[in-house]
């Protein structure tokens, strides 16, 4: 996919991968126990929306942009405000949109003192950015290594609760099944953790193979999330994105059952178009 995401901040796969992040990390701080998130392929931090890659494709603008535009249900507005409130942070004027906040800001404008953020990135000039973006801030840490070898080295955490979002960029063959791979290695690590994968609806075939994939390694408590903003198209291009949660929290489905209908009405492009819900593996 060449998904150097500077060119892609704030899409709408990204508005619906951080939103369910954001409920994601609320759960968590139900309990006063601190808990660490492991971001794996960390990225930068913070994007910004004028710059000339985010220019050439204006993604954003039909993403973080639609949103913020949005007028929405009074409980899908309460469930998404930690979200948005996130984005606003980075845009403390309260006027156009100028940055949007990658995951690893996203999450630690989420946490509380007692919680801890760890930021994998594995291009040297990114994990640099992102270094100066923490500067000073004894919360976050972040390493310069391959995410996919962060989930042995860095599972588990010593919090033993939390989250880790593995969110790969998809320039290479195979990320599916290093997702899959991964995913096996990370659970013998840490079977009670909490799971974030996210995977592009882009080539069909793949997906229903990755789903399949899943399906077979027995592993319990799988939940698909899919979320499309247009049909399928001729030609191969992001028509849009999924998130599998594992052992995701018991409030999660009926929340995305109210968010994601109001994601769905601010972004789609074109009918017929779809979100899903979809239980991969129960108890």
């Amino acid at each position: 996919m060449n998904y150097r995401h500077a060119y892609h901040a704030g899409n709408f796969a990204d508005v619906v991968k951080h939103a369910v992040l954001a409920r994601l990390v609320e759960y968590l701080k139900q309990k006063d126990k601190a808990f660490r998130v492991i971001d794996t392929h960390a990225g930068i931090g913070r994007y910004d929306l004028a710059s000339v890659e985010a220019g050439k494709t204006g993604e954003w603008q039909g993403g973080i942009g639609r949103l913020t535009e949005a007028t929405l249900e009074p409980q899908a507005a309460a469930l998404l405000q930690p979200y948005l409130e996130a984005v606003r942070a980075q845009n403390p004027d309260g006027g156009r949109l100028e940055h949007y906040p990658g995951s690893p800001l996203i999450v630690r404008h989420l946490l509380r003192n007692q919680d801890r953020l760890t930021a994998i990135e594995l291009h040297p000039e990114d994990a640099a950015r992102l270094k100066s973006v923490f500067a000073g801030d004894f919360q976050a840490r972040v390493i310069e290594l391959d995410g996919w070898l962060a989930l042995g080295a860095q599972l588990p955490p010593k919090e033993k609760r939390g989250l880790v979002l593995i969110d790969p960029p998809f320039e290479e063959e195979g990320e599916f099944s290093r997702l899959v791979e991964g995913l096996r290695k990370a659970r013998r690590r840490w079977p009670g953790g909490i799971y974030a994968l996210w995977y592009p609806i882009k080539d069909r075939k793949a997906v229903t193979a990755f789903r399949s994939a899943l399906k077979e390694t027995g592993i319990p408590k799988l939940l698909d999330i899919a979320f499309e903003i247009r049909p399928a198209s001729d030609e191969p291009s992001l028509d849009g994105s999924g998130l599998i949660v594992v052992n995701p929290p018991y409030t999660l489905e009926g929340e995305l059952r109210l968010m994601l209908p109001a994601l769905h009405k601010a972004l789609a492009l074109r009918q017929p178009s779809r979100w899903s819900l979809e239980w991969l593996a129960g108890e």
